[in-house]
């Protein structure tokens, strides 16, 4: 997988360098925000991880123009710690966010989810996608649910909610995304009508819908699918 890294921290870019092609990735890189444009039109790199403070142009303007003409997911690695910071890159566009210092394992889960993502939404032109967590089966080409060999019976809402995290699994996905893509616009106001869908959701899908494993809620921005057992 190709991986662009923009950051101008040298050493930082250095030490990821070595870290990803040990783990098998082809790292490009990229020292401030208009080179970071550049080289992703000419790369078509598989993942952009992206420093808000860059020259030239800081990272929220490379997100703006990134998808501009691209959906390549953006993993945002900055030091900025502020719950606005974050939410401003994720409504720009990016697509997950990781305040450094960061472990390196979640990082590279990070990316992992990322890269299942990408698979997700190419196979849901397949015949039969299908997404699994815990004892859940979500077909998107269906749009049927299954838990336990019992179909579950969804809301149209609940399932356009369960639909579009589905089809980003592991990813953070932000209010203002969720609000655009069930009600048509990011305008409406969230007066917890989502938090309501997903207490909704956590009863019929989660084992233990006090203490969720799967739908997360990331506090202050929005909500993640985990999958796995």
């Amino acid at each position: 997988m190709k991986i662009l890294v923009a950051d101008d921290d040298p050493q930082l870019v250095r030490a990821l360098r070595i870290t990803l092609a040990a783990h098998g990735y082809d790292v490009i890189a990229a020292t401030d925000g208009a080179a970071a444009i550049a080289a992703a039109a000419q790369a078509r790199p598989d993942v952009v991880m992206l420093d808000l403070g860059m020259p030239r142009l800081d990272g929220i303007e490379v997100i703006h123009a990134l998808r501009g003409w691209t959906d390549v997911p953006i993993l945002v690695v900055s030091g900025r710690t502020g719950s606005a910071d974050k939410v401003e890159a994720l409504d720009a566009g990016a697509d997950d966010y990781v305040t450094k210092p960061f472990q390196i394992d979640e990082l590279l889960a990070r990316l992992r989810a990322l890269a299942r993502r990408r698979g997700v939404v190419s196979a849901a032109s397949a015949d039969t996608p299908v997404v699994r967590f815990g004892d859940v089966e979500v077909d998107l080409a269906a749009t049927r649910v299954v838990r336990g060999g019992e179909v579950v019976h969804l809301t149209p809402t609940e399932w356009r909610m369960l639909e579009f995290l589905a089809r980003n699994p592991g990813t953070l996905v932000t209010r203002q995304n969720l609000l655009r893509d069930i009600w048509g616009t990011d305008q409406v106001a969230d007066s917890g009508y989502l938090r309501l869908y997903m207490s909704q959701l956590r009863k019929k899908l989660e084992r233990d819908p006090a203490h969720p494993q799967h739908l997360l809620t990331e506090q202050g921005m929005g909500y993640r699918l985990v999958l796995g057992d």
